[in-house]
């Protein structure tokens, strides 16, 4: 096991910077939730927690592609970008499937967010483990051109537009997988390119990229927007599911 190779030293500093990360953007996300009805924390946590665990079987389903795939092809990533998307999901539908707290649109993004930052968390702290187990604290830190920043981002964001797309289908009656299908499709896109623009230029252009991903994060913060009016011009709210 690759926790049992650490120095404790180095173990509990890849745990603290692992979790830094996505405790800020959790309750950067929290902040723009709605106010008059926000969500249980106890949920939230789970939330999270789940998510952290996920990453437990996308690790084993993307080592299982390597049996069927070049672990040095472009379709690598795009498989393993589904991969952790459909698992990333999969995760927050335990969590909110027949939900009786899922009463809003605004509810969506902020369950599939806290989702994903649990597995970004789980995700970047194993990363972390590893860059300090070859080079050390300081340098491993260095080499890794602070990917676990772009990586939170990364997985906040993705997942945000999956819920994004449930909750601006929340009042339809018909149409709610399509409103899925484009949520997650949009996410394994920027996925995609995300990790194939970081992997081929090993991470020369990380700047540029985490550039984009705030024009996608301020996009996501602008739908937040309307989820929230959405939740506000319907006094009615009726129990969801998806």
């Amino acid at each position: 096991m690759i926790f049992q190779t650490q120095d404790p030293k180095s173990l509990i500093l890849a745990i603290l910077i692992g979790l830094v990360p996505t405790v800020f953007w959790l309750w950067f996300w929290i902040r723009h939730e709605d106010k008059e009805h926000p969500e249980p924390i106890g949920l939230i946590v789970l939330s999270f927690v789940v998510g952290a665990l996920s990453v437990f079987l996308a690790v084993y389903l993307e080592k299982y592609s390597l049996n069927f795939l070049d672990k040095d092809s472009d379709l690598k990533i795009l498989v393993w970008a589904i991969i952790e998307e459909v698992v990333k999901f999969s995760a927050v539908f335990l969590i909110i499937y027949r939900n009786k707290h899922v009463d809003e649109p605004i509810d969506y993004p902020i369950y599939c967010i806290s989702t994903a930052l649990g597995f970004a968390a789980l995700e970047n702290i194993l990363y972390l483990c590893g860059a300090f187990d070859t080079s050390g604290a300081t340098v491993g830190l260095l080499t890794g051109n602070l990917r676990f920043l772009g990586s939170t981002l990364l997985h906040a964001v993705a997942s945000s537009m999956v819920g994004s797309a449930l909750g601006l289908a929340f009042f339809l009656k018909k149409r709610k997988k399509r409103y899925l299908y484009v949520g997650l499709l949009g996410a394994i896109v920027l996925h995609s390119i995300f990790n194939l623009l970081i992997m081929r230029e090993g991470g020369k252009n990380f700047l540029s990229v985490f550039g984009f991903l705030w024009v996608t994060t301020i996009i996501n913060l602008l739908i937040f927007e309307k989820l929230k009016r959405m939740g506000k011009y319907n006094p009615v709210l009726k129990e969801k599911t998806i």
